[in-house]
């Protein structure tokens, strides 16, 4: 890990906020300073820009909610002509950094043409998993059952009843070079090599990285310092899987390969539980997200590079 802090101390995030950590990791494995983050609406923006400080200290630029794999379009198209007509001899990267609701929901249009298009944008999701920033609301990367403030849990609707988009699936049915999903939990092994990894391909395309990053007020039921031991709990449940897309191939890493088989992996009560977002949720209620959990992990086995094989637990 670089001793270079690119990401200032003095921001008004909570503590132990996931979205703030992976910000700081993502420039540390960025090398900087030759690097520009757009940045739009959301928990990130808000805490690290107030005016007239800001934690950034690389180039940054506040888009609106929808825009910001249009507006790092533009950027890095810039850079390119400037490169190409002489004006410009710099090897700068352009990475987008959006929360869920910007992803998931506002700004799916511009990154899915982002994406079409072929920038070589690194575009980052950190998935607090509700609009936080505002109030708690839910998002298409809210998980089924969890309640919040405009999905709240009663005896008929039981917290949001839809299951949590497969963002990572839409990608990658755009065919971009590499994709992959990280945990703020992991972050010397997973995150950092992933985002140098990430880095590093775009000149032949887009990437992208989809991050779980843990908001304790959001999500609830547990102190600041167990941030860490939460996010590592969704891993080991098998409730967010690290794996990668690399040029049409998926790859299930470590230790989201041992915890395919179900025999290995930790109950999801721990990671449910331990949560007040979950607090209503009944043994039949994880039965059916274990269930979920289930599904997913066998569909990634069948994309995985054990395509033609029985899943481990068929």
């Amino acid at each position: 890990m670089p001793r270079e802090e690119y990401f200032a101390p003095g921001h008004t995030a909570c503590p132990a906020c996931g979205a703030t950590l992976a910000a700081r990791l993502i420039l540390k494995a960025s090398g900087g300073p030759d690097v520009i983050i757009v940045n739009p609406t959301g928990c990130l923006e808000v805490t690290t820009t107030i005016y007239p400080y800001t934690s950034w200290g690389v180039p940054y630029i506040h888009v609106a909610f929808e825009n910001a794999g249009a507006v790092a379009s533009g950027i890095e198209a810039a850079i390119k002509a400037l490169n190409k007509n002489g004006l410009l001899k710099r090897n700068t990267r352009v990475i987008a950094i959006a929360g869920d609701g910007g992803t998931y929901d506002i700004g799916l249009q511009a990154l899915s043409g982002m994406l079409e298009r072929g920038h070589g944008v690194l575009y980052v999701l950190y998935d607090n998993e509700a609009y936080m920033n505002t109030g708690i609301q839910r998002s298409g990367g809210t998980p089924k059952f969890a309640k919040t403030t405009t999905m709240p849990a009663g005896t008929v609707i039981r917290g949001k009843i839809q299951k949590k988009k497969d963002i990572m699936s839409i990608v990658m049915a755009h065919h971009i070079p590499y994709a992959a999903t990280a945990n703020v939990a992991y972050p010397p092994i997973d995150l950092v090599n992933k985002v140098r990894k990430a880095l590093s391909y775009l000149e032949e395309g887009p990437a992208f990285i989809h991050v779980l990053a843990p908001c304790p007020p959001g999500w609830g039921g547990f102190p600041d310092e167990k941030m860490i031991e939460i996010a590592r709990l969704a891993t080991e449940t098998g409730y967010f899987p690290l794996y990668e897309w690399d040029r049409d191939r998926l790859i299930i890493n470590p230790p989201s390969d041992m915890y395919m088989d179900k025999r290995l992996r930790k109950p999801l009560r721990e990671f449910v539980k331990a949560q007040s977002r979950w607090s209503h949720v009944t043994d039949e209620e994880i039965k059916e997200l274990e269930k979920d959990i289930e599904d997913f992990l066998n569909y990634l086995w069948r994309l995985s590079i054990g395509s033609g094989v029985p899943t481990p637990y068929a």
